[in-house]
């Protein structure tokens, strides 16, 4: 078996959201948007198996002849960051289509043919919207009713005080099984943003500590290990972080330095982890003692694959105890941001989902879509 057509397809607006939307972590000075497009890898073997994955800016080319059994091989040769080479940046969205072909041909989703431990997982919902007090009170309480039992808020306010206050007022509306986290964001860059120094992000987890939350992601830069290494020292509560983290073996002085006590890979945004570095990853944090609850992107409408890819590789590690689901109805929705799917990843009444039960990744374009498809790249071998 070998891959014969390597494609990139894309959909611009194929999805309409309902209202204008500027997430925390682009505020103060982003530019809201109204659409969601789709852009994925297609790669067709010789024998008719067509695989699909997120597209994360690696050359398609990169596949083109090769078996798809080789994933290990491509992974190490082009992801790695070890002796890798420089031309596979962003190719997780081709390893993940690899091992989407890989399933299809055993007729197994992915997880059961990497040794899966458990066939659904919990998720908590990431909303990612700086909404006041209130909004953010009843937003809270309408995900606890739709059955997520953990949920994470923003911070990343103009005053460090209007965060805290959302924290206090979402914690004490919740009732206390359900997990309340934070994510500051203090890594991503946003124009006007004034960043948190040491001495606050310090007295931010101190606090949050106090209300009994769950974990604190991002309080100072992933490049401040040893600040952010004295924070997790000062707290019971979780610190996490690392979603920006490249390669497998950029996470060693986090693990070394006990900077996060949670680890969240992206298997998609840095483009050279994918479903095998993440669970490279996950197999150190555990022999550090950490915690492993992967960033999950919303990559516009191609979140599904994010979420499936996520689900398949956390579905066989010991030390994940959720997955993040990015939701902030009335933007962030099935309807909005799995609507390009033939089926919806969707929560139970207990919080969680169950893994995808169709071969490879389990999930599948909707109906008719191909043939809206712009595509923008074909190579054959």
């Amino acid at each position: 078996m070998k891959i014969i057509k390597s494609e990139v397809l894309r959909w611009q607006a194929v999805t309409q959201l309902p209202e204008p939307y500027l997430p925390a972590w682009e505020a103060p000075s982003g530019a809201p948007r109204s659409t969601l497009n789709l852009s994925i890898y297609r790669l067709t073997t010789d024998s008719g198996i067509a695989g699909i994955g997120p597209y994360t800016g690696g050359s398609p080319e990169l596949v083109l002849g090769m078996d798809p059994c080789d994933v290990g091989r491509f992974w190490a040769r082009h992801m790695s960051g070890v002796r890798s080479s420089t031309s596979g940046k962003g190719a997780s969205g081709l390893e993940i289509a690899l091992w989407d072909i890989l399933g299809k041909a055993a007729g197994e989703p992915i997880h059961r043919l990497l040794g899966s431990r458990q066939d659904r997982l919990p998720v908590y919902a990431a909303t990612s919207r700086l909404l006041g007090v209130e909004e953010m009170v009843a937003d809270a309480l309408l995900l606890k009713d739709m059955g997520f039992r953990a949920i994470k808020v923003r911070l990343h306010r103009p005053g460090v005080d209007d965060d805290l206050a959302v924290v206090r007022a979402v914690r004490a509306a919740l009732d206390d099984d359900i997990k309340l986290m934070a994510d500051a964001n203090q890594n991503n860059y946003s124009d006007g943003y004034a960043y948190w120094p040491r001495e606050t992000a310090l007295a931010v987890a101190r606090e949050m500590d106090a209300l009994g939350c769950y974990f604190l992601e991002e309080p100072l830069p992933r490049s401040d290990v040893r600040g952010l290494a004295e924070i997790a020292a000062s707290v019971d509560m979780y610190i996490a972080g690392g979603e920006h983290t490249p390669t497998v073996h950029d996470w060693q002085p986090y693990l070394r330095e006990r900077a996060y006590d949670i680890l969240q890979p992206d298997l998609v945004m840095g483009g050279n982890l994918g479903i095998t570095g993440a669970r490279k990853i996950s197999a150190w944090a555990e022999a550090h003692g950490r915690l492993v609850i992967p960033h999950v992107l919303m990559s516009g409408a191609a979140f599904p694959l994010c979420l499936s890819a996520s689900l398949h590789a956390m579905a066989t590690v010991d030390n994940c105890p959720m997955v993040e689901y990015p939701y902030d109805p009335p933007i962030l929705t099935e309807a909005t941001t799995q609507a390009c799917f033939a089926k919806p990843l969707a929560i139970d009444a207990d919080g969680c989902v169950a893994l995808p039960t169709g071969p490879g990744l389990g999930v599948e374009l909707a109906p008719g879509l191909l043939a809206e498809a712009e595509i923008e790249s074909v190579l054959t071998a």
